[in-house]
């Protein structure tokens, strides 16, 4: 890739990747705020400036990497502390703070299906060229996102859903891997495996918004 797409790539890449990255964050902050965890209010997280959730690596080098050298493109921002135990339900309560996150990245991806359909249809428009790439990867970083954060791996938030769904023992189970759960991702992320696993599931996603807004 020359260097000065690489420039004009990042930088219509910026708004998309920053906001799919720390809204999902935001998100499992305000619910888990609303079903009583004040933890993520009180530190400032429930907030929609980037800044305050940006992690060097997560949100910054690693999308700069996956965008240079190909691939999946995703990300991460700093977690979003919960007190789980401070939920008024722990259990139960735990599947709405964890499904938050992936919600509001469908929530980002329909937006930017919308936007790229508003670019498509105005191809005279200076900004459409622009508008229809920034729209383009905002529409692959949510899906990723979203796909990447329900497979069932604590800390992931599809572990943390099944956590919250199963009988109390599988559960258990389920949740000592949490500390192991970030290493064994990188270990699919550096290896085909990952890849082999999101393709699939990230290219169902775009076609069901082809089928429904037809993109």
């Amino acid at each position: 890739m020359q260097i000065e797409h690489f420039i004009q790539t990042v930088a219509i890449a910026a708004i998309p990747i920053l906001f799919a990255i720390t809204l999902h964050e935001a998100a499992h902050g305000y619910v888990a705020r609303h079903f009583g965890d004040m933890t993520a209010y009180q530190q400032g997280r429930i907030s929609l400036n980037p800044l305050r959730h940006i992690d060097p690596v997560g949100t910054i080098l690693l999308p700069l990497l996956t965008m240079l050298l190909g691939g999946i493109l995703f990300g991460w921002a700093k977690p979003v502390p919960v007190n789980f135990g401070a939920l008024r339900h722990p259990k139960k309560d735990m599947l709405w703070v964890a499904l938050a996150g992936p919600a509001s990245n469908l929530a980002m991806a329909v937006g930017w299906v919308l936007l790229y359909k508003l670019a498509w249809s105005n191809p005279g428009n200076y900004f459409a060229e622009p508008l229809l790439e920034m729209a383009g990867i905002g529409i692959k970083i949510n899906a990723v996102l979203m796909v990447l954060n329900m497979l069932p791996l604590p800390p992931l938030d599809g572990g943390r859903i099944a956590i919250s769904l199963l009988p109390h023992r599988q559960a258990y189970q389920l949740s000592r891997i949490e500390p192991y759960g970030m290493f064994i991702l990188i270990f699919l992320a550096v290896t085909p495996v990952l890849g082999l696993i999101l393709s699939p599931l990230v290219g169902l996603v775009y076609r069901l918004f082809s089928a429904l807004f037809g993109i």
